[in-house]
C-alpha cells in the first residue's frame, strides 16, 4: 500500500538554513559585532569583512544595512542614555566627595558596562584616524557629558573645567585601555578613584577666594 502525502506537505517550502530570523535580529547582530570590533581594533583596522565574519553573515549583507564603514561606525557610536544618566547622577549631592564620585562614574561607564563602554572605546580608538569619531568624542565629553553636569552646579568657567577634567579622565582610560600602561592596567579601580578623585575635586570645586587684604 502506497503512503499518500498531503498537498500541504508537498507544497510547504523547505526550512531556510544559514539565515538569521528577521531583519532587526540581523541588524543587531551586525551592530554587536561591529561595536566589539571597533572597540578592540579601532576604525582603520576594522573591515566590513571582519565584522561580517564576527556576525556570521555575508559582507554583502552588512553593506545592505550600512552602505559604508563610516555609516556602520556612526551607528555603533550610539551611547545609551542610561550611561549619561549614570554620570549625571554623580554630580548630585554635596561638594564633598564629588571628585571621587565623578571618577567612579566615569570608570563605570567606560570599563564596566559593555553596552556603553564598547561604543565609547570605539570612539576613543577611532578618534585617532577618523574625523567623525573625533568630533563625536569631543561632543560626548564636553557637551553631552561634563559641561551640562558642571553647569548645573553653577561653577565659573564650566567649559574650561569640563575640558580639563575630560583630559584627565580620558588620559586615564587611554593608559588603561588603549596604551596598556602596566601600572595602570594592574591598579585596582578603588585605588585609582582614591588617587585621581582629589585632583578632579580641585577642578570641579574651586577653593573659596580669600577676602583678606
Amino acid at each position: 500500500m502506497t503512503a499518500h502525502t498531503s498537498p500541504a506537505a508537498e507544497t510547504a517550502p523547505a526550512a531556510r538554513r544559514g539565515r538569521r530570523p528577521g531583519t532587526n535580529t540581523t541588524r543587531q547582530a551586525i551592530l554587536t559585532a561591529a561595536r566589539a570590533r571597533f572597540a578592540a581594533d579601532g576604525f582603520t583596522a576594522t573591515t566590513i569583512r571582519r565584522v561580517a565574519a564576527d556576525a556570521g553573515v555575508d559582507a554583502s549583507l552588512v553593506m545592505q544595512f550600512f552602505r559604508s564603514k563610516n555609516e556602520l561606525f556612526a551607528a555603533v557610536m550610539s551611547v545609551p542614555a542610561e550611561a549619561l544618566t549614570r554620570f549625571s547622577e554623580a554630580f548630585e549631592g554635596p561638594d564633598e566627595g564629588l571628585g571621587e564620585r565623578v571618577v567612579r562614574a566615569f570608570l563605570d561607564v567606560w570599563e564596566v558596562d559593555a553596552e556603553s563602554s564598547e561604543p565609547l572605546m570605539a570612539m576613543l580608538r577611532g578618534a585617532i584616524a577618523n574625523e567623525q569619531a573625533n568630533g563625536q568624542l569631543c561632543e560626548f565629553l564636553e557637551e553631552r557629558l561634563l559641561v551640562d553636569a558642571i553647569t548645573s552646579r553653577d561653577i565659573d568657567d564650566a567649559t574650561l573645567r569640563a575640558g580639563i577634567v575630560s583630559s584627565m579622565l580620558v588620559g586615564l582610560v587611554v593608559g588603561r585601555g588603549v596604551v596598556g600602561v602596566p601600572t595602570l592596567t594592574g591598579a585596582e579601580r578603588g585605588k585609582l578613584i582614591t588617587l585621581v578623585g582629589p585632583a578632579v575635586q580641585s577642578v570641579l570645586v574651586p577653593a573659596p577666594q580669600s577676602t583678606d587684604g
